[in-house]
């Protein structure tokens, strides 16, 4: 972990840690710069050193989290799967973490409840995140032949967000059976599209 003038600092990962922590697990507008700084045990000249603000604070908690997505979902494609077994793939790492210990939602959806307004920081992390899965998902589709792809995205994307938003709320493990039986229904009209004998 890097501060603001680019060097390696011990204190800041512990900030950015503990807020990640705090914020997933209470909300952000919820914990204020005090508690993040007492159980970092940092200073508040520490935490301002390397974070202007809190709202840099919140968008780099943001950026980490969209980072460990992408990583994951880039790990997926690189396997060089089947597209089906791609989406696949990609589905069931959503489930797992709905399905993980301390999950309370999605991240970015629950930032963006705090911070509607799309011009602010923190919102715009949040949409830049979703721009890109939606076209990763996108790419992905485009894959299987040539079916339209938008439409099947915002499908993948809407069955995610239902997936990710009531996963928290009761059992998660009925929410992610749905919600990969909702991928494998996606798939076979995508795949009924290509292979529509009044395409040939």
């Amino acid at each position: 972990m890097t501060n603001v003038h680019g060097q390696s600092s011990e204190a800041r990962s512990r900030l950015l840690s503990t807020a990640t922590r705090l914020f997933y697990l209470e909300g952000i507008h919820s914990v204020g710069v005090d508690r993040i700084v007492a159980e970092a045990k940092v200073t508040r000249a520490t935490l301002y050193r390397h974070f202007p603000g809190k709202d840099d604070l919140i968008v780099c908690y943001l950026r980490e989290a969209d980072q460990a997505i992408r990583d994951q979902v880039n790990a997926i494609v690189a396997q060089g799967l089947p597209t089906p077994d791609t989406l696949r793939a990609i589905a069931e790492s959503i489930a797992a973490g709905i399905r993980s210990p301390g999950f309370r939602g999605c991240a970015f959806l629950n930032a963006a409840v705090e911070y509607p307004d799309p011009a602010h920081p923190v919102h715009k992390a949040v949409l830049a995140h979703r721009q890109w899965f939606a076209q990763t998902i996108t790419e992905v589709l485009a894959r299987m032949g040539d079916a339209p792809t938008g439409p099947a995205a915002r499908h993948f994307v809407l069955l995610r967000d239902g997936a990710m938003a009531t996963g928290c709320l009761s059992d998660p493990e009925p929410i992610c059976a749905t919600f990969l039986e909702g991928v494998e229904g996606l798939l076979r009209l995508q795949a009924a599209f290509v292979s529509s004998p009044e395409r040939a």
